[in-house]
This record gives structure tokens, sequence and C-alpha cells, in this order.
């Protein structure tokens, strides 16, 4: 009770509180959160777009919280692509009549994988009684579904693009579509920074390899009968046991995944993440990712210029 007093009371005001500070004070953060609900309600207008079932084939992660951002992600890249997609959309839990019916309008062909479909592969691929790391981790750390319930799909011997849903396209990605027609390799593009949560010393102790600097997974290729699934189960539990719990597991895994593996590195100058206001303003660039405080322009100036 004493605890949850504290948390009330004092610790997430401060957080917000700071969270305000960072994004330019109270009038700024309110400018955010209104363009922000004018994204969400705007999407519900965005034009029909056609997943094709023989099409280039891209999977999100998302759901009701977060298809709005899936939806302009993808409008983006259909404004500056003239290929056909075939949309994978991966529930993240939350799917259900309301959402798969918008979505049925809106992405007409999407292929809509449900937590039933997710819930019997991971039951069959990865049984709790072989994997208990990985399951219980994926009960309370919803990033690690990115490979757990993408991968495990039962086209699992093909290579799967995953993007996230905050980024916006800005010119035709042909490095990414040219490795969609032919992947041989992992791809990935470059973070502005490290952002694994873990010592890379750490990391390649344990999967007795060099671990590629700066990997970024809100876009990543992978084969999924390349992912050894006893290995990332071993890693959970060996990189908690040191080093802690970290939100950026999944990234500091995909990592672990491709390690020394000759892979396709994004250009930074054309697929940038945490782009900065000059890039914003003059569209620098294929694609942007929009993490930290770059979500100020995501929301309240770039969507509309996708919308138009």
């Amino acid at each position: 009770m004493y605890q949850k007093v504290i948390n009330t009371f004092y610790r997430i005001p401060r957080s917000k509180m700071r969270e305000i500070t960072r994004f330019g004070g109270y009038l700024s953060y309110l400018k955010l959160k209104q363009s922000k609900k004018q994204m969400i309600e705007k999407s519900t207008d965005l034009p029909p777009m056609r997943s094709f079932e023989s099409g280039l084939p891209i999977y999100f992660l998302t759901g009701k919280k977060y298809l709005y951002q899936t939806l302009f992600c993808i409008r983006s890249l259909f404004k500056v692509s003239q290929e056909k997609f075939c949309i994978y959309l991966i529930d993240d839990g939350s799917f259900d009549e309301k959402f798969i019916s918008q979505v049925n309008k809106q992405l007409p062909g999407a292929i809509i994988v449900d937590s039933a479909t997710i819930a019997k592969n991971i039951d069959s691929k990865l049984p709790h009684e072989e994997y208990p790391a990985i399951r219980n981790k994926r009960k309370i750390y919803p990033h690690l579904k990115k490979l757990t319930d993408i991968h495990t799909l039962s086209n699992n011997d093909q290579w799967k693009l995953v993007l996230d849903s905050d980024m916006l396209f800005w010119s035709n990605p042909k490095q990414m579509i040219d490795w969609l027609k032919a992947p041989e390799k992992p791809l990935y593009m470059l973070d502005s920074q490290r952002s694994y949560g873990y010592s890379i010393e750490l990391m390649e102790s344990l999967c007795n390899d060099q671990v590629p600097d700066l990997v970024n997974v809100g876009l990543i290729g992978l084969a999924s009968q390349s992912i050894n699934w006893n290995d990332i189960e071993k890693w959970i539990v060996r990189l908690e046991e040191a080093e802690g719990t970290s939100y950026y597991l999944e990234q500091a895994l995909s990592a672990m995944l491709i390690n020394s593996k000759s892979s396709l590195i994004l250009p930074k100058k054309d697929y940038i993440v945490y782009p900065s206001s000059e890039e914003i303003i003059n569209n620098q660039g294929i694609l942007h990712h929009y993490v930290d405080l770059s979500k100020k322009e995501y929301f309240n100036t770039e969507w509309q210029k996708v919308f138009i």
C-alpha cells in the first residue's frame, strides 16, 4: 500500500514531468498530444491500400494502440514505390472484430495472424517445458514477440522483413526492395547510437562471436530457419543474470543472432534512426524512424505530409 502511494503521488508524476520537460514544456507537450490524437482520427480516412498475396512480404507486429501508425507507415511506402506488397499483421494480443473490420476496409488482402494462430505456433515450436525463459519473458516483454510470434509462423523457412510502425518512407527504398526480391543474408538499419542494454563483452562471450555495432531492429530481415531458439533461451537467462533486465533485450538478441554473419547494412544517411530537425524539415534520406524526441515532429507535422 505504501509503495502504491509513493508511485501515485511521487514517482509517476515526477516521470511525467520529466517527459513534459524533455519535449519542450507543457504547451509543446500538449500540442504533441493533440497532434497525436488528430493522427489517430485521420488514420481512418486513409484510402484503401491493397495487399497482394503474391507481393513482397512485409511483417508488422501491431494492435489497436498502434494500427494508426502501421497504416501511415504502409501509406508512405505505397506512395513512393510501385511494387506490390503482401502485408502481414501479427496480433500483439489486442485484435478484435472492430480492428479486423478496419483492416479489411483499409488494407484489403492483408494477412491477419491472430492470437489463436500464434499461440498454436508457440506451443508447437517453443513448448514451455523446453523454453521457460522465452515463454515467461514473452508474457511481460512484448518486444520479444517480434522474434517469437513472427519467426514461428508456419512459413518458417522463409526470410522475413519486419518493420516497426513508427516510421515513414520519403522516397523509393530500392535497397530494401532488392533484398525482398532476393534475400540471401540478414538486413538491418543502423542505430543512432548503440542501444543493446548489455555490454558488448557479455554479448560476445555468450554467442562466441563478434557482435555488430549499432543494429537497429526498426527494419530487420532475418531467416526464420537460422534462429537457434536454444541459444535465445540461454542468452535471455544469462544476460539478465549478469546485467539485469533491459528494454533493448530484443535488439541485443537480434544483434547476437546476426553476429559476424555477412549482412546487408542499409546506408545510415538514407535509412535514418532518430532524424534531426534538419533532416526532417528537408525530408533527407529514404526512411525516418521516429524514436525519442523525433516523435515531436512525427506527430506534429510528418504524418500530415503522408496524408495528403
